[in-house]
């Protein structure tokens, strides 16, 4: 019997420690959304643009950061970096309580700790993500990706009012004082949880560079993940004008004070709320790319809402839309990534989401405040309607990738076979796979490679190459380089996936009755040390590569990517 729609929504909740994380992030995020309001009505008086850097200022840092900070999650105890952060932003949180209660608080000094605080939120936002996987079960990862975000929305709902009436009643000085103290919570939840135990990750032991590339290099050859990138591209940008351009709305076409404003935000973030129950409903109705589109076109028609003249409360009733349309799209995003990439590599992964979205958020800000400020509030909220429109209008012919994906860690390959013990450093690695398949398959076992190839590079191969013998049709040769013994070892035991494993299989399903693949590793025969270790397959290979010092050469000045 299928689940409801509630019951999905909620399942997340029955972990205790996830229920606790979700509590304290949510007290935080009203202390931030506080916060929001507070910078943003201290700068109200200047220009659109200089408005538009509070956002900037909170956004840019992620799109600086978010990759050192998802190596750093990669390669330490990610609790201990959560709380670290948590630590960072509460002391820059308190350094604008006393600048404001001290008379001291100018805009520069005001942007200044604000980019400390979004330097706080890059370092914690790729460990974040990447323990939610140790905190609820694989089925569970959409809802909790989409909970997080109502940890947000609904923070934007309270944190807004609660940071106007403050800030009429009291003063900036108290709403940063609240957020300071805002983040105890999820610092002291942290320092109880006892994460499971995460086997090291590989990147550990590599260099900083080395663990960057293959960080990189993960990205580059997995379509999937890049798909998801541009979708978000598709998305953020222009959807983010809101978040840009309501305070001006909030004061220049409606007339409202600091509490009204405040209100404004409340109703996107109850619509967000709603949209957080309404989602498992959604997924299972549309499909992921159907939310994106409904998403943009539910966007597209708040801002221009917004755009035309009417009352407040027409406004406040729109919003929700807007709120519902944003936690969708985010929660689709999220979701995509975290249930296609693997342990090793995920806060790198997650970091550069984080930092797409972040720096789509960063870099459109001070756009839609200058279109605000040359051509009117109206046209900027009427352009970003059509380009958000736009965007979700191709998910047509750039639509997200659809069906499961399997990222579990799989040691499929059989250790290597070697007549000594290689240093983890020596290097390069190659490696040559020989493969005997009937004339009649060849096609079929070209196009099966072309994802096991993806597979050797993103998980540490620097060239790739198959090769058919000039005597034997039949007999093909794959070859790669990888950078160390290390790096090869670590393709063996941490990163090739189930679907790596699936794709593997059905090449080899194509090969000649009886046969199997016959896997050979070579070392640089001129390396530093004078030695020369390696395993030849017979000489009918034919076309394996020149192990000489033309092929040293060639791997030295021309790595291929």
């Amino acid at each position: 019997m299928r689940k409801s729609g509630l019951h999905e929504a909620w399942r997340p909740f029955a972990v205790p420690v996830f229920r606790a994380l979700w509590i304290a992030q949510f007290v935080s995020n009203t202390g931030t959304w506080m916060m929001t309001v507070g910078a943003q009505w201290e700068l109200i008086g200047q220009s659109g643009a200089v408005l538009a850097l509070v956002q900037t200022a909170t956004s840019l840092p992620p799109l600086l950061l978010a990759f050192p900070a998802g190596l750093l999650a990669d390669r330490f105890d990610r609790r201990r970096l959560l709380i670290a952060a948590q630590y960072v932003m509460l002391a820059a949180s308190a350094a604008l309580a006393v600048a404001a209660f001290t008379g001291l608080l100018g805009p520069g000094l005001l942007l200044a700790l604000l980019f400390v605080i979004g330097g706080g939120s890059a370092l914690m936002g790729p460990a974040w993500q990447a323990i939610q996987p140790d905190l609820v079960d694989r089925a569970s990862l959409p809802q909790a990706a989409a909970l997080g975000s109502v940890s947000m929305n609904l923070a934007r709902a309270v944190g807004p009012a609660l940071g106007g009436f403050v800030l009429a009643l009291a003063g900036t000085g108290w709403v940063f004082a609240f957020n300071a103290v805002s983040y105890l919570g999820t610092a002291a939840v942290l320092t109880t949880w006892r994460a499971p135990h995460r086997a090291s990750s590989d990147a550990g032991r590599e260099g900083i560079l080395a663990a960057v590339d293959a960080g990189r290099r993960y990205i580059r050859y997995t379509p999937d993940i890049r798909r998801v990138l541009l979708r978000t591209l598709l998305f953020v940008p222009a959807a983010s004008a809101l978040w840009v351009l309501l305070p001006l709305v909030a004061e220049q076409r409606l007339a409202l004070g600091a509490s009204g404003y405040g209100l404004l935000l409340g109703a996107v973030g109850l619509g967000a709320v709603a949209g957080a129950f309404l989602l498992p409903w959604l997924r299972r109705t549309w499909g992921a790319n159907g939310v994106l589109l409904i998403a943009a076109a539910l966007c597209a028609a708040v801002l221009t809402a917004l755009a035309l003249p009417g009352p407040a409360l027409i406004v406040m009733s729109l919003l929700p839309a807007a709120g519902l349309a944003w936690i969708s799209a985010l929660a689709v995003f999220s979701a995509a990534v975290q249930t296609r990439v693997p342990g090793w590599v995920r806060a790198r992964a997650l970091a550069v989401q984080l930092m797409v979205f972040q720096g789509g958020m960063a870099l459109s800000a001070p756009l839609w405040g200058l279109l605000a400020d040359r051509l009117g509030l109206a046209a900027a909220l009427g352009i970003a309607a059509a380009v958000v429109l736009g965007g979700g209008l191709s998910v047509r012919f750039l639509p997200l990738p659809v069906g499961e994906a399997d990222p579990t860690g799989s040691d499929h390959w059989p250790e290597p076979s070697l007549t000594s013990r290689p240093d983890p450093d020596a290097g390069p690695v190659l490696v040559t796979v020989v493969y005997r398949v009937p004339q009649a398959r060849t096609h079929r076992f070209l196009a099966a490679m072309e994802p096991v190839a993806r597979a050797r590079r993103r998980t540490g191969a620097i060239t790739w190459g198959l090769y058919r013998d000039g005597d034997d049709p039949e007999l093909l040769v794959e070859h790669y380089l990888v950078a160390t013994w290390s790096g090869h070892l670590a393709q063996h035991h941490g990163r090739l996936t189930a679907d790596d494993r699936a794709a593997e299989e059905a090449a080899r399903a194509l090969l000649a009755d009886g046969t199997v693949p016959e896997v050979t590793h070579a070392f640089d025969a001129f390396a530093a040390d004078g030695s020369c270790m390696f395993r030849t397959a017979p000489d009918t290979l034919g076309q394996v590569p020149d192990l000489g010092v033309s092929y040293r050469e060639a791997f030295q000045n021309q790595r291929e990517e």
